[in-house]
């Protein structure tokens, strides 16, 4: 009768366990102590066969009636347990309707945007209007009208994005523009023979490697003036003059000279970096200096193209990425942060 004593122990015990266990997980613990497949109650099933030939039959009887209660036990110990928790939730997890509502903090323009409505209103002063010209471009505009023929070395300055072929002959080919000159072409071709004044603002496509100063995807603004005795003095003059309202009035600009197929002769223009105070660091290549504009005098032959006689027509253009010149203006290290879209980085501005 002695494994008889140790069942109605266990019961016994095990009730009063169960008595003080208060929490989901304290009643989860009961259950595999006690009915679990190592849990008390179970050990002893297994240990029938052991006992002798008369006293199997009762002691197994008591175990499934032991088992039996413990199980209706523990049922209603969970739904206790269970009703506890919820009332317990209620009361800390409660919504105040009659509190303030949290503010809704109210969106603004991106940094890219901001940026170019600057540019616009520096060269509107300038007397230069907004033209926008198409992102899909043929290959005519992107390379063969700026004096780029399909056999030019030049195009492998760009890494192009081409677009299903549509129409007749390589020239119709689509593609995603690789700058914004192509939009010279039909600025020109639109308002020929009268005098032009225009920025071109638009995204550009390229595929190039993503690093702290390049992107894939960026935006640029092509700037094109035509009329009769434009001259490099003019041009050089507004970038400066650019530079100085964009950057600050004591910003430093140099010029170099450089090559582009559809302008000659052609220059780059740079101004000191902002971001290490020239001594060089990572986006200007430790060189102190960051290029901030490629120009030049039109080419002759983009001039003819767009339908203008060079003999008596001369202009030029200059064109310049957004991003960059916004990451020296506001301290930006990384041009991949433009649009990694971080809010923390995105409500600085």
């Amino acid at each position: 009768m002695g494994s008889f004593d140790e069942l109605e122990q266990i019961r016994e015990q095990a009730l009063v366990d169960l008595t003080g266990a208060s929490t989901t997980a304290a009643l989860e613990a009961w259950e595999d102590r006690y009915l679990g497949r190592k849990g008390e109650i179970t050990l002893r099933a297994r240990t029938v066969g052991q006992l002798p030939q008369e006293n199997r039959p009762a002691f197994g009887q008591r175990v499934n009636e032991i088992k039996r209660l413990l199980v209706q036990a523990y049922e209603a110990r969970a739904e206790e347990i269970s009703h506890a928790e919820l009332e317990t939730r209620l009361a800390t997890e409660a919504i105040d309707v009659t509190l303030p509502g949290r503010p809704v903090t109210p969106g603004h323009l991106h940094l890219t945007t901001q940026a170019l409505r600057e540019l616009y209103a520096i060269f509107g002063k300038m007397g230069f209007e907004v033209y926008e010209a198409p992102d899909v471009e043929l290959e005519a505009y992107n390379f063969d009208l700026l004096n780029i023929p399909e056999y030019h070395p030049a195009r492998d300055m760009w890494d192009t994005f081409w677009v299903k072929e549509t129409g007749e002959g390589p020239s119709n080919r689509r593609l995603l523009r690789t700058h914004t000159s192509p939009g010279q072409i039909r600025a020109m071709r639109e308002r020929c023979p009268e005098p032009i004044r225009v920025i071109l603002p638009g995204k550009c496509y390229r595929y190039e490697q993503i690093t702290v100063r390049a992107e894939h995807q960026f935006y640029q603004l092509e700037g094109l003036a035509v009329g009769r005795g434009i001259t490099m003095t003019d041009l050089i003059g507004t970038i400066a003059q650019f530079a100085r309202m964009f950057y600050g009035p004591d910003r430093t600009v140099r010029v170099r000279g450089s090559y582009f197929p559809f302008t000659e002769p052609s220059v780059e223009v740079d101004t000191e970096c902002i971001l290490c105070g020239g001594k060089g660091c990572p986006v200007c290549k430790y060189t102190g200096w960051l290029e901030v504009a490629g120009a030049g005098m039109v080419h002759p032959v983009v001039l003819e193209n767009g339908g203008y006689d060079p003999e008596t027509w001369s202009g030029f253009a200059f064109g310049f990425g957004v991003e960059r010149p916004s990451m020296m203006k506001y301290n930006v290290q990384d041009i991949r942060w433009f649009y990694g879209n971080d809010l923390r980085f995105l409500r600085r501005f």
